[in-house]
């Protein structure tokens, strides 16, 4: 055992010390290794980061109430009447105030200018009265400040201002049929809130004609275990009956798998297209490796080498170029993509602004496929190596 192993480690280092003379062909095979990678790791960063700005907007003690069967919020619809219902709900909390913490929501879609393409594109406006803030956690104004009610004024969130124009303080923009001044910009922990714009609800319901009607109603409860009598009660009275409460995380759960799935949906099948093309030139190398050591492959083995240690040095070589391209993409993803701003499209049509997140689990999935590559491309130049007739080799031929 302990020879064999010196031999595997001597045609190793054999392999290994030779790579400067094939310097250009194991390149090509490492950045072809590495821009697979890229590319997955860039799909996989834009999922990540798009599911952590949603999952970090949902808490389990705010339930959010939708009309039966609604996907989203828009496509939502409750009555003036069945929101002051809901607020003698059991399990909701109350404020200092001694009021209950409900906020009544209009969610609408107005035109936003982004910067990169000067294009026109979706942006939610939230309708929100004065318990909306209050609902949510971890909202902070870090510029002017909270819109006055009854007024033609708007918050915006901190992340639409990275992406689009016209949108920063002291600003007048049209929305529907009236001119709002941007008064305050808002941070939501960096979360989907954050790519929405606020107004005062009746104005919003006035200036859109929506009065006496809501999209959805957000609660804050006493304690998560609350949202299972909150449902009950709601099922229980035939003018709430076709409402369905259920926590924020799961709503936003909900509407972050669609994008997250079609993120994915295209993000390995065009890796695992081009990681083909890279198998293509890792089998080249590595054939093209034995084929330049055919000699001393040979003559190894007339002195008494046997055929594994050629099959594992031969491997060797193929996966440390995997490798190299593997934590080299990675590299390159980190540096480029980590923390980019984007924005796309939501479950409601409308943007929603996240930043790229590469996380070192994330790294290791883009690894871990050059490394496949890497096995793929050199097993059988391994096998050819290991069967290699002595004569046939050193003869050359």
């Amino acid at each position: 055992m302990r020879s064999l192993l010196l031999q595997i480690t001597a045609v190793t280092a054999m392999n290994l010390k030779s790579l400067p003379k094939r310097f250009w062909l194991s390149l090509s095979t490492v950045v072809a290794v590495a821009l697979v990678v890229v590319v997955l790791l860039a799909f996989l960063a834009m999922q990540n980061g798009f599911q952590h700005t949603l999952d970090s907007a949902g808490a389990k003690d705010v339930a959010v109430i939708l009309r039966g069967g609604s996907q989203s919020e828009v496509a939502s619809v409750i009555a003036r009447d069945q929101v002051r219902l809901i607020e003698e709900a059991p399990g909701i909390a109350k404020g200092s105030d001694g009021k209950p913490l409900v906020s009544a929501e209009l969610y609408l879609v107005v035109d936003g200018i982004k910067h990169s393409s000067q294009t026109k594109a979706n942006l939610p406006l939230r309708g929100i009265g004065q318990e909306g803030a209050a609902v949510r956690k971890g909202i902070t104004i870090t510029a002017g400040r909270m819109f006055a009610p009854g007024s033609n004024e708007i918050v915006v969130g901190k992340a639409l201002l990275k992406e689009f124009d016209g949108l920063e303080l002291g600003q007048t923009v049209t929305f529907g049929t009236g001119r709002w001044k941007v008064v305050g910009v808002f941070e939501a922990a960096g979360s989907v809130f954050e790519s929405e714009i606020w107004a005062d609800l009746p104005v919003v319901q006035s200036f859109f004609k929506r009065d006496n009607v809501f999209q959805t109603v957000r609660v804050r409860l006493v304690n998560p275990a609350a949202l299972a009598g909150l449902q009950r009660y709601l099922d229980t009275d035939p003018r709430l009956k076709e409402l369905e409460a259920k926590s924020e995380a799961a709503y936003f759960a909900e509407q972050a798998s669609r994008t997250t799935d079609l993120i994915q949906k295209l993000g390995w099948p065009l890796a695992i297209a081009m990681a083909f093309g890279a198998l293509a030139g890792a089998l080249n190398t590595m054939y093209s490796s034995v084929a330049a050591r055919t000699t001393e492959i040979a003559t190894l083995r007339a002195i008494g080498f046997g055929g594994l240690p050629a099959f594992v040095g031969t491997l060797t070589e193929s996966l440390l170029l995997a490798l190299i391209g593997g934590v080299l993409g990675a590299a390159a993803t980190f540096l480029t993509f980590n923390g980019l701003s984007a924005a796309t499209l939501g479950a409601s049509f409308t943007q929603v602004v996240f930043s790229f997140k590469l996380t070192p689990a994330l790294a290791a999935e883009g690894v871990s496929l050059a490394l496949i590559v890497g096995l793929v491309g050199g097993i059988f130049p391994s096998i050819r190596a290991a069967r290699m007739p002595i004569l046939a080799g050193l003869y050359g031929r």
